[in-house]
């Protein structure tokens, strides 16, 4: 029988730009068990729902995470208007929505570049990264920011698109698509790439739905499950559908977020063509009391927003459960089996956010 070790991964690594920390139980090189300690960058951003009030706390919100900033505003503010009974005006949510198709846009090209430094093929991260500023610069037009946009807010939004914003995301979107299919040709059929991602990572369905797994990491197992569906915000006016692979491997992930940066584009080109004219938002009357639970599609799979109110202007709790948070316990039964050095890449295939994870 050969000899366990126990060796530390994390938190800092040069290959994961996230600070995740597992002891990692190995015999020779094999893993056999992958035990996680989180808790490394507590923020006590929950916490402060006790000292900002309800219409400030959607900028903390949306600090939980950079690449997920937009999702978890819009996440804050549609629990609040659901306690508050408030309809936001159609043009809205549609402003809503598109917003949250460039961010899913954004983090799966960031993911894609990421995974392509870690397989140390370096003009591949370049392409992806150069792709993805043109998604950056379209929020810069749009909201102001790159990363933190501050457009949402309980009631609606807070920026309006003129119709020269809308012709420049149409164009750009036209323009990425045409741009995307050669990189993402190189990630599907190029033999380098696919040597590391096909069979490894591997998760059938029934394991990835018993450990919980959310998002890309769910559906490239072939399980039929986006939150988008339930029809949130301008989805119930969209044609479209889950994106799935069957493998279950790294290779399939690769190729469900690829497939869902296509599919976002198209719900951008949807969202453009019947958009409605209106208001943006509507006024905010009396102060929240009562209990919400949403859910909603961020880049890295479903989310889950609760919150509670006591009539005052200072919330009792707001609690957020992220897609990293459901997709560790599927990341830990995938490691176990597999090779030391293939570690860090497989960790990578769940897209972790541990910023989001440890609010």
């Amino acid at each position: 029988m050969a000899k366990q070790s126990i060796i530390p991964f994390g938190p800092q690594h040069p290959v994961l730009p996230e600070p995740i920390h597992l002891d990692l139980v190995l015999e020779d090189e094999v893993v056999v068990e992958a035990v996680p300690n989180i808790g490394f960058v507590h923020r006590g951003l929950e916490k402060l729902v006790e000292t900002k009030d309800f219409k400030q706390y959607v900028y903390v919100a949306e600090r939980v995470c950079g690449i997920c900033s937009f999702g978890h505003g819009l996440g804050y503010c549609q629990a609040l208007e659901e306690i508050m009974d408030i309809h936001i005006p159609r043009r809205a949510d549609y402003l809503r929505t598109i917003w949250m198709e460039m961010s899913r846009i954004h983090s799966h090209l960031l993911w894609l570049g990421l995974l392509a430094d870690a397989l140390g093929f370096e003009s591949l991260f370049m392409q992806s990264w150069r792709l993805r500023e043109k998604v950056l610069d379209l929020f810069d037009l749009t909201t102001g920011g790159r990363i933190i946009f501050s457009v949402n807010q309980v009631g609606g939004v807070s920026k309006d698109m003129s119709d020269e914003m809308l012709q420049a995301i149409h164009a750009t979107i036209q323009e990425m698509d045409q741009e995307l299919r050669p990189i993402a040709k190189t990630f599907l059929e190029d033999m380098s790439v696919n040597s590391r991602l096909r069979g490894l990572g591997c998760i059938s369905k029934e394991q990835a739905y018993l450990a919980g797994a959310v998002g890309p990491m769910l559906r490239a197992s072939g399980y039929d499950y986006d939150a988008r569906e339930s029809g949130y915000a301008a989805y119930n006016d969209l044609n479209f559908g889950a994106i799935t692979a069957v493998e279950g491997d790294s290779y399939a992930r690769v190729k469900v977020r690829i497939a869902e940066i296509f599919q976002s584009f198209d719900l951008i080109e949807q969202l453009l063509s019947k958009i409605p004219k209106g208001d943006i938002s509507v006024p905010v009357k009396g102060m929240p009391k009562g209990e919400s639970f949403i859910r909603i599609e961020q880049p890295r799979g479903e989310a889950i927003y609760y919150v509670k109110a006591n009539g005052t202007k200072y919330l009792d709790r707001f609690r957020l459960r992220t897609p990293t948070t459901s997709n560790i316990p599927a990341m830990l039964d995938l490691l176990k089996g597999c090779q030391l050095g293939d570690v860090a890449l497989l960790i990578l295939t769940i897209d972790p956010c541990i910023s989001c994870t440890e609010r």
